[in-house]
């Protein structure tokens, strides 16, 4: 009708230099989108002013979740070269926090920029564990150990990505930026598994064999993530079209990627014999298998990636695949001994396999 407003449509505007929805830019919508999170995830959190050990294990799983899916989020970030879409750290742009009048194209800042505001609720996940923690009566000093250096190695992840922007993604700085994660991940997942158990002693569920076993494929499974890097920092997805690479050879740096694949899973299928021979709990045996089911699957995605000359999605998904294989391989080393509330030795033998692991476990 004349006269009257025109009604309120939905708009998005999308240009190399904009992209706007609801006539707001997107990276607005990704502060709110941000903010939101956190304020979620403190409602949530009204557990934490009477915690229990039940609620910490679920706060602690939401820790092993962020914490590896930050590093699948820094895979996109790698892959739609968008490294360099927030040029400057800790701002955006030499002059703004947020990506307004940058150098590249408005998908690339966005997504970086996204990647950043992730950050926070990696955060603050981190901080309600630890306030959980502090509360929790009676107080536990080995689990509020680890959920004091958690969200201290998150703010080292934002250092870290600091330092990749300012080395124009080397791949140096790129691969120590994702392997902080796995080490995260690492205290993250002590953390979760020490919740189901009491404070007390350490002590194997498994033979020692098995012990040391488990044991090296966490030695053997951190090489493979830091081949994997070497082979990212080789090949085509830098992060910006301009990143520098290393000069090794794609193939050479591949097959030894591949060869620690084939050393992790004949590790794995070890397990799984060795666990069924020596009647092992049933717990564990099914932690094997799904360790032995993650690494089948990162297998088919890492010989499609290849073959198919590492498409973007597929590479986003073996850096999934990665993660879960991480912490699979984690979960079982845990899985081999677990914390009882006893005052009686440990069987000298026994105490001797549990020993090395004995410090995070």
């Amino acid at each position: 009708m004349n006269g009257l407003p025109s009604p309120t449509v939905f708009t998005t505007v999308f240009t190399e230099d904009t992209i706007e929805i609801l006539h707001l830019p997107l990276w607005a919508w990704q502060i709110v989108f941000a903010v939101v999170g956190v304020l979620a995830l403190v409602a949530l959190a009204r557990t934490i002013w009477q915690p229990t050990t039940r609620t910490l294990r679920w706060w602690g799983l939401g820790n092993i979740v962020v914490n590896a899916g930050i590093a699948v989020t820094g895979a996109t970030v790698r892959v739609t070269e968008s490294g360099l879409g927030c040029s400057e750290w800790p701002r955006c742009t030499e002059d703004s926090f947020v990506p307004i009048g940058g150098d590249h194209a408005a998908l690339n800042a966005a997504i970086e920029f996204g990647n950043r505001t992730l950050t926070f609720l990696v955060l603050t996940v981190g901080v309600i564990v630890f306030v959980a923690t502090l509360r929790l009566r009676p107080r536990r000093r080995d689990l509020l150990r680890l959920a004091t250096i958690i969200p201290f190695g998150v703010l080292g992840q934002g250092v870290v990505g600091g330092i990749t922007v300012w080395s124009d993604l080397h791949p140096a700085s790129v691969g120590a930026h994702f392997l902080l994660s796995t080490l995260v991940v690492v205290l993250a997942m002590a953390f979760y598994v020490r919740c189901r158990e009491p404070e007390g002693e350490l002590r194997p569920v498994v033979a020692p064999l098995i012990r040391r076993i488990a044991a090296a494929m966490v030695v053997v499974g951190f090489l493979l993530l830091v081949a994997g890097t070497v082979v990212t920092g080789t090949g085509p997805h830098g992060g910006d079209a301009a990143a520098p690479r290393w000069g090794f050879d794609m193939v050479a740096v591949t097959r030894l990627h591949s060869a620690l694949a084939w050393l992790t899973v004949l590790g794995a299928l070890a397990l799984v014999v060795l666990l069924a021979r020596t009647g092992a709990p049933r717990r564990i045996r099914g932690l094997a298998w799904l360790l032995v089911a993650a690494l089948l699957g990162q297998g088919v995605v890492g010989y499609a990636q290849y073959l198919l000359a590492l498409p973007e999605g597929l590479v986003v998904l073996h850096v999934l695949g990665s993660m879960l294989v991480w912490t699979a391989i984690l979960r079982v080393y845990f899985g081999t001994a677990e914390r009882v509330a006893v005052t009686t030795p440990a069987d000298g033998s026994a105490a001797a396999a549990g020993a090395a692991g004995a410090a995070i476990r």
